[in-house]
């Protein structure tokens, strides 16, 4: 194996691993910035706004040749995903988590490899062979996520110290936040989770019809700055929500725009249509960890015994869970080979050489393959 063999193999972990660490840096930012004041609604439209500028550029000049025809049935697509993610989800997430903590957050948020999993399943996007080991690795790895999660919320155990906060005065979230907006607050990242689940579901099938991921991304981030602009203007009426200075709020806006909803979306399209969904939320347990550390140095959140044993038990169904991904793309990449390798020698003869790499490289493109 060459070394471009070994960067095309690594190429979806890393791009996903930089993913966690971005949203890791948005739970810290955005929690910051919602417990000083700024409106949810707002943060949301400045958010898709920044997005759709900065990433317009990208797709109006790489993709100017070869972007598809933005058919109605594409349209309606476009609308559903920019209604699922930066409408409801983006919502529900930032004043779920204004009820509660980042760490907590992120923590419930382990269940979304598990409802996207189950979703596509259901979809029959995924395929599941009990008696095959990847299936049944998925489904292991799927539970005790899930389980690993539940540990996480349900049991507290006494706070555990580390060498950075030592000493530190932590914010008790029991005694800090109202038992009624904490509940609910819950319920609302669950909301979240699920509609993000439903998003990255129904952008893996539009991208089949529009294969175009810089394009989809800025048009997401259009019709979601106009459809959460409408949203912010009824329920959070008025100017000042609207002004914002060079504080945390233009931090907040700007870093969740940029990394959080521009590069998010395009990197998790690049990757989704070689892996899959269920390959792009199984690395969300890993903003988990990073986050409980983060929040435990910046914003002075407990890290408790609780949280640290989940931690561990969703650690190990993610690796579980990638490991049955990895084995399902391992046998499709070898299925698509051997069908090229019986169908190459068909194509090729004295008259038709040229009609036949024309077919080998529609083959590789359909099938996300170069030549």
């Amino acid at each position: 194996m060459d070394l471009t063999q070994v960067w095309r193999s690594v190429r979806p972990y890393m791009a996903m691993i930089f993913l966690q660490f971005g949203y890791a840096g948005m739970f810290i930012v955005s929690v910051a910035t919602l417990k000083r004041g700024m409106s949810h609604y707002v943060l949301v439209v400045y958010r898709n706004a920044v997005a759709a500028a900065v990433i317009g550029p990208f797709a109006l000049w790489f993709e100017r040749k070869g972007r598809p025809k933005l058919t109605v049935r594409i349209f309606l697509k476009i609308m559903a995903l920019a209604l699922l993610e930066p409408v409801l989800d983006q919502n529900f997430y930032y004043l779920g988590t204004k009820y509660t903590s980042a760490s907590f957050s992120s923590a419930l948020y382990n269940v979304l490899p598990a409802l996207t999993f189950i979703n596509a399943m259901i979809l029959r996007m995924e395929k599941i062979n009990i008696k095959k080991r990847q299936s049944q690795a998925k489904i292991v790895g799927t539970l005790v996520t899930v389980l690993g999660a539940l540990v996480m919320i349900l049991y507290k155990g006494p706070i555990v110290e580390f060498i950075w906060n030592k000493g530190q005065s932590h914010h008790t979230e029991a005694a800090s936040q109202d038992e009624t907006h904490w509940l609910i607050g819950t319920f609302m990242l669950l909301f979240s989770c699920f509609c993000w689940s439903l998003f990255f579901i129904l952008q893996s099938n539009t991208l089949k019809s529009y294969p175009a991921e810089l394009s989809l991304t800025t048009l997401i981030s259009i019709m979601g700055t106009l459809l959460a602009g409408s949203v912010a203007l009824i329920l959070d009426p008025g100017v000042k929500p609207w002004i914002i200075g060079f504080d945390t709020r233009l931090v907040a806006a700007v870093y969740s725009g940029i990394m959080c909803t521009g590069l998010a979306y395009y990197l998790q399209a690049v990757v989704m249509k070689e892996r899959g969904p269920v390959f792009v939320t199984a690395f969300n347990p890993l903003c988990m960890i990073i986050v409980t550390v983060m929040g435990s140095i910046i914003l002075a959140e407990e890290i408790t015994l609780g949280r640290l044993i989940g931690a561990i038990v969703i650690v190990i169904g993610l690796y579980s869970l990638i490991w049955g991904k990895y084995k399902d793309y391992a046998n499709q990449t070898s299925k698509i080979g051997e069908k090229q390798a019986l169908e190459l020698p068909k194509t090729i003869n004295d008259d038709m050489i040229s009609n036949s790499i024309d077919y080998v490289t529609i083959e590789n493109i359909s099938s996300g393959k170069k030549p």
